[in-house]
């Protein structure tokens, strides 16, 4: 571990939350800090290269707590939580999670959560970053749906890569690390109580360790580093290196407010076939109607190696003309490439067609392809 910095060093002030493990992200190593869902959340470790091989080879422990939890409980809990999802819930059970999207009334991409089912009348959204609470409830105001939504004290962190399954073993025993993929327990750690799913947000194995009790974080992180160290568990930070090679999607930079499932390719998270109402369903069903203009695409980048990610909107042409943007990007040294997602429109979106990045040492020649770069069918993640 390193001499612990002053948190004085990279904090803005109070109106920006610091996690249960923000202290101890510090004392492990951490080096910068991020802004989302208005909590700080670690981004640098080091090189962000060897965390990517910390990742895929051994295991790494991240802070996101930025991941607050929208909690819906009630009578009408179930019923409500439909009613902002455009993906079928009606045989989700108790223990299980669920990709899911909270779209608006004009078929807008509010949220991507993961949705988790405690109980028949208790839900939570674990959240990328958009206030999903004040959604929640605006949109249960006047309803007539017969329910309470508030964040609780619940403060996940991931433990993600291949030894994980046996990291979390020694940690907390056999019941969690024997989860099925998208499926979570409840655990008492310690008097602690916890919940343990087998989801995150890097493609590899891994789990999710919910605290319920965020007086507990230092201890939680602290027990787990010392159970998991001399296995190869290394601190770290979420890699965007692996994501882009999974194809997953990073709000506000992939998806926005001004993006609909089917330019995404989420088809599949839309339900229009069910009797049920939800928000978003009469836009949806217009838009699927006429077809959409725009779509994500895959993105080899030619050339040398891209330093860090693209911190503006590259823009992508076809013979002389924008047909869209570079909306993340990386190099991978796993592929030996550089490798983005980008929305262009349809018309250009064909795979193997041939466009010119604008990237920020130049323009570079690029060529459309499939996503997932890597592991398309998730073997990694869903290994048992």
């Amino acid at each position: 571990m390193n001499d612990t910095p002053s948190f004085s060093n990279v904090s803005f002030g109070t109106q920006i939350r610091k996690s249960p493990f923000t202290d101890a992200a510090l004392r492990w190593g951490a080096k910068g800090f991020s802004v989302y869902n208005h909590m700080y959340i670690p981004r640098d470790f080091g090189d962000p290269v060897q965390n990517f091989w910390n990742l895929v080879n051994e295991a790494i422990l991240c802070d996101v707590s930025v991941e607050r939890q929208v909690e819906i409980t009630g009578p009408d809990a179930g019923a409500f939580t439909q009613f902002l999802s455009c993906r079928d819930l009606s045989k989700m059970q108790v223990g299980q999670c669920k990709y899911v999207l909270i779209t608006d009334q004009d078929g807008g991409i509010i949220n991507d959560p993961i949705l988790l089912k405690l109980a028949e009348d208790r839900f939570w959204l674990s959240i990328a970053d958009s206030d999903v609470l004040l959604w929640a409830k605006g949109v249960a105001l006047n309803s007539g749906f017969d329910v309470t939504i508030s964040e609780p004290d619940v403060s996940p962190l991931q433990l993600q890569g291949p030894k994980s399954r046996d990291i979390l073993r020694a940690a907390f025993g056999d019941g969690p690390a024997d989860l099925k993929y998208y499926w979570f327990q409840e655990l008492n750690w310690d008097g602690i109580p916890l919940v343990i799913s087998r989801t995150g947000w890097s493609s590899e194995l891994g789990y999710e360790i919910f605290l319920t009790d965020g007086s507990a974080g230092d201890r939680l992180w602290e027990h787990l580093m010392a159970v998991g160290g001399p296995m190869g568990l290394r601190p770290g930070h979420t890699s965007s290196i692996r994501r882009i090679e999974a194809g997953m999607m990073s709000y506000h930079a992939d998806m926005t407010l001004a993006n609909n499932p089917f330019e995404l390719g989420l088809d599949r998270l839309v339900d229009l076939d069910m009797e049920t109402e939800f928000v978003s369903k009469s836009a949806l069903s217009r838009i699927k109607a006429s077809g959409v203009t725009q779509r994500l695409v895959g993105l080899e980048i030619d050339g040398e190696p891209l330093v860090g990610s693209n911190d503006a909107f590259w823009s992508v042409l076809s013979d002389g003309q924008k047909v869209g943007y570079v909306t993340s990007s990386v190099y991978s040294p796993r592929l030996a490439k550089n490798i983005a997602l980008a929305m262009v429109s349809t018309g250009a979106s064909g795979q193997g067609s041939a466009v010119t990045v604008e990237t920020n040492v130049g323009p570079r020649p690029s060529t459309i392809v499939p996503v997932p770069f890597y592991d398309p069918k998730k073997s990694l993640a869903s290994k048992s």
